[in-house]
């Protein structure tokens, strides 16, 4: 070929770069209403620090599952933060009936990526949100700040917001695993939520993994669903507690689970792709 790879990268680069700038204008332009829906995520904070306040009180007991009252209310509030990054409400949906409808045909007629589209846009839908979410945001936690234990060292720090980012990417892969299951069956609407309800429990985003019996809550640590919510929230919370050989163990558990997703969604959109051409949908 006349025309190297080198070459090609910039051209790459700015074309996503184009792709991230549009998403973000398009999510400032109703940055109103997308304020409003962020303050609103907020109320369900209050009963859940009204529900465990009572759980405490009733059984008397000063440690559950190894949190204390003021632990376990930072630990929602922290997973409420690991969430938001995530969640991706409606990927899966959206996937789906691009491709049952046809509209799939846009991104095999363009020198656009379907994933890496998809994927530069909801990183843009992140940053917006979280522009806007950083004022009640911190408004929050500076209230709720005799919950937290003593704040994590630089380490700790560090590999949270890492844990973070993972979280968004293992949260992107698995929903958009879900939607390119399309390409074999018309219909994943309820497939997606049937796994956002389970993931939801076996996330730690309904309670901590901790509350379930140790043979459980270990077989559940060895699986990818962890780092959406419970992981990065018991990291910033005890993760001073931990020891480098336990963290490090993690860390490479979460890379790991990230490369085996992103590679199973390349797998099927690949596959997905041939199966459909060669239906001609």
């Amino acid at each position: 070929m006349s025309i190297s790879l080198a070459s090609q990268s910039p051209s790459i680069t700015r074309k996503y770069a184009t792709t991230f700038s549009v998403a973000i204008s398009d999510r400032l332009t109703y940055r109103t209403d997308f304020l409003f829906a962020t303050l609103m995520r907020f109320l369900p904070l209050v009963s859940i620090a009204f529900l465990w306040t009572a759980i405490f009180e009733g059984s008397g007991a000063t440690r559950i599952a190894g949190f204390t009252q003021g632990e376990m209310v930072a630990y929602n509030l922290m997973v409420f933060i690991s969430r938001a990054f995530s969640s991706m409400p409606g990927l899966a949906i959206g996937i789906a009936s691009d491709i049952r409808d046809g509209q799939i045909k846009k991104y095999l007629t363009q020198p656009v990526d379907m994933i890496s589209f998809l994927f530069v846009t909801r990183l843009a839908h992140k940053l917006v949100y979280y522009l806007l979410a950083l004022a009640p945001f911190g408004l929050v936690i500076f209230l709720c700040r005799d919950f937290f234990p003593p704040s994590p060292t630089p380490a700790i720090w560090f590999w949270f917001i890492v844990s973070l980012a993972f979280s968004f990417v293992i949260g992107f892969m698995f929903e958009a695993t879900i939607g390119l299951i399309a390409f074999w069956t018309l219909e994943v609407t309820s497939l997606s939520y049937l796994t956002m309800s389970v993931v939801y429990v076996l996330s730690g985003h309904m309670f901590p993994l901790d509350l379930l019996p140790p043979a459980v809550a270990e077989f559940l640590r060895w699986l990818p669903f962890q780092y959406l919510a419970y992981f990065p929230a018991k990291l910033f919370l005890l993760g001073n507690q931990m020891s480098v050989e336990m963290l490090t163990f993690e860390i490479a558990r979460m890379i790991g689970w990230t490369l085996a997703l992103v590679t199973l969604v390349r797998v099927l959109f690949a596959r997905g792709l041939r199966r459909y051409s060669a239906f001609g949908g």
